[in-house]
Parts: structure tokens; sequence; C-alpha cells
């Protein structure tokens, strides 16, 4: 199980995944799950994936090794949109899946990578998709400029309660945040660290980047003071008059 959330506010976007990739009783890994493509000025580019892991390392490997092909060919470091950047991802899904997925049948099991892909291309606006395991997408809007993968249950009502188009960077990063400790309280499949990246519209670089491990004294804290206030608030709620 994962946890992945994107972001595209007026301000800037927000990216933002767990790293826990196993969670047996006795077998915790980890592994990050946020990639990044940056050319400062120029573009950036960030990939946020959920599912069988062999299958997103092989087609991040595929989308960077394309990249370094010396006859310039399609790739995401000359995409000249991001709605090309995210059909190149789909199409290094679909040639790992046609790759893979006759063995993987043969085991009984199934093809399963999605991602969340986000940033911006000079002479673009930023612009927020999420990639399903078919190779199809849908892009964030003005009505939901959030899109999340992997187990979304937990963090989703925070984040539908506070976080708009006109949300503050400050505010959402807290936001988002919170949702990782309350979906890591009710998940033990989701744990940190936490990567998380908060990049400001039109800067065209990564200026903010973090990564949140066992013990960080922010989260700590951010954890302690959402618990103690939920637990307030609800102290502070009128009682039923029966």
């Amino acid at each position: 199980m994962t946890y992945c959330v994107g972001v595209r506010l007026d301000e800037g976007m927000i990216f933002a995944s767990d790293s826990r990739t196993n969670a047996g009783v006795d077998n915790f890994a980890k592994f990050c799950k946020m990639t990044v493509f940056e050319r400062k000025g120029e573009r950036v580019i960030v990939l946020l994936s959920s599912g069988n892991l062999a299958g997103t390392q092989a087609i991040i490997s595929v989308l960077t090794q394309r990249g370094e092909d010396p006859e310039g060919r399609a790739s995401l470091w000359n995409a000249r949109t991001m709605f090309d950047t995210v059909n190149l991802v789909s199409d290094a899904m679909r040639d790992i899946e046609r790759r893979d997925a006759p063995f993987l049948e043969a085991s009984r099991m199934s093809f399963n990578a999605s991602f969340i892909v986000g940033g911006q291309i000079r002479g673009e606006g930023q612009r927020l998709f999420r990639i399903y395991a078919e190779g199809n997408f849908i892009e964030a809007g003005v009505d939901t400029p959030y899109i999340q993968t992997g187990e979304t249950k937990y963090g989703k009502p925070l984040i539908d309660r506070v976080i708009t188009g006109s949300t503050r960077l400050a505010d959402a990063v807290k936001c988002i945040l919170v949702s990782f400790d309350s979906t890591m309280r009710s998940n033990l499949s989701v744990g940190m660290p936490i990567d998380l990246i908060c990049y400001e519209r039109d800067s065209l670089e990564v200026r903010m980047r973090r990564r949140f491990a066992e013990g960080d004294s922010y989260f700590t804290s951010l954890h302690q003071s959402w618990s103690e206030g939920t637990r307030r608030v609800f102290r502070e709620l009128p009682e039923l008059v029966w």
C-alpha cells in the first residue's frame, strides 16, 4: 500500500508521498516513490508512483533512458506541454505492461502501476494529472485541485475541508502532513519517511524539498498539536439535549 498526494494551488503545487513498500508482521520495507525531472528555468516535472514496485521502477528507468537518447527522440526533457509529458509516461507504462503482463499472469498476478504527474513547463501554466494502471488519465481542475493515490480514505476528509485553489501554500503543506499523520495512525501499510515538495508557481525550479524521517521534530510537534487540538474541539462541541 502507499499514500501519495498532489495539490495544485494558485500559489504553486505540493507533492507528497510515503515510503513504505511492505508491511508484513516482521518485514517492513521502504523506498522513495517520488521522482523529479528538473531543468532550472525550463521545466519541473514530478512523478509520484504507486503499485507494484518492480513495475514502477521499470517505468521510471525507461523514462530516464529515453531522456538520455542521443538522437533526441520524444522524452520528458523535450515534451512541449504537460499533456505531452503525461502521454509519454502512459506510453512507458504500456510498454512495460506489454513486456511483463504475460509473465505476471502466469503467476496469477496482474500489472499494477499508477502515477500522479504534475509540474510546469516554461510557456505553460502548472498542471496536475493522475494516470491509471491502464494508461488513461485525468487532470485536476478548479473544483477538485488535488489528486490522491493509494490509501486515500483516511486523509481525504481533512483535505476536503481545508484545501481550495486559493489556499496558501504554507497552510496546504500543514494540511497534507496532517493527512499523512491521520493515515499512518489508521493504517500500518503507510509509513515514514515522507517525501515533500512545495513548488512555487512560475519559479521553474524546486526550492523547497524535505524528507520527514521517524522522529522528525517538526512532524512530531504537528502530530501532538493536531491530536491535542482535536480533543479540545471535541470537548467544546455542544451536548445533545434529550
